[in-house]
């Protein structure tokens, strides 16, 4: 699989870097599986969510904080982390340069955003009442850093992005980012309903009691 010869843009650091993907979803569904998962009927899916979610945090994008703080840059490391990322650049060249803006979203996600998501895990498994606090406070999160990830550029007219080859455009920009919006738009409805049902419910159970 030479990198020269696929125009598609799909080369051997590609490869490696969609099966490394790939292996972290194989790892959320193996710990979903040993948590416990199957029983919790739809919300399974959740914490397989959740669990992938946290591990990208910790083993992708925590390397990267790593690589891109203290005078380093992806660019100038070298690793495999480092080879996936500066895959990644090719679509995105702000993160092969240590870009402030970006770092500094990194650094909140993978601290932040992975307490939460662990909290969010335990709270699922456990039944715990404070599970749709974290649930929203989650998906806030998740979808501030897409938002501020993304905006500042296209307000400057996208000029760090190239779009210009497929995989660049709908696997690395368009499927992978999405994810991080589209998931946590759908936890965000989720919490809404059953904050809503736990409303009506003690409503009607206020009406009785009186």
């Amino acid at each position: 699989m030479d990198s020269s010869s696929m125009d598609s843009g799909l080369s051997l650091v590609s490869f490696w870097s969609l099966l490394a993907c790939s292996l972290q979803l194989l790892a959320a569904v193996m710990l979903t599986h040993r948590c416990g998962g199957r029983g919790l009927g739809p919300d399974r899916w959740v914490v397989l969510w959740l669990f992938y979610d946290v591990i990208v945090h910790l083993t992708l994008e925590g390397p990267f904080v790593y690589m891109s703080v203290g005078g380093r840059t992806v660019e100038t490391s070298e690793g495999p982390l480092a080879e996936l990322w500066k895959e990644y650049g090719k679509a995105d060249r702000r993160w092969l340069t240590s870009d402030p803006n970006i770092v500094s979203i990194e650094i909140l996600t993978v601290v932040l955003d992975s307490l939460l998501g662990v909290g969010l895990i335990y709270a699922v498994l456990q039944d715990q009442f404070y599970r749709h606090f974290l649930q929203v406070a989650l998906c806030v999160c998740e979808l501030y850093g897409s938002w501020m990830t993304f905006c500042p550029d296209w307000l400057m007219g996208s000029p760090h992005l190239d779009t210009s080859r497929p995989l660049y455009l709908w696997v690395y920009l368009v499927f992978f980012n999405g994810l991080w919006v589209l998931v946590p738009v759908l936890l965000l409805v989720q919490s809404w309903f059953s904050l809503r049902t736990l409303h009506i419910g003690d409503r009607g159970g206020n009406r009785k009691r009186k």
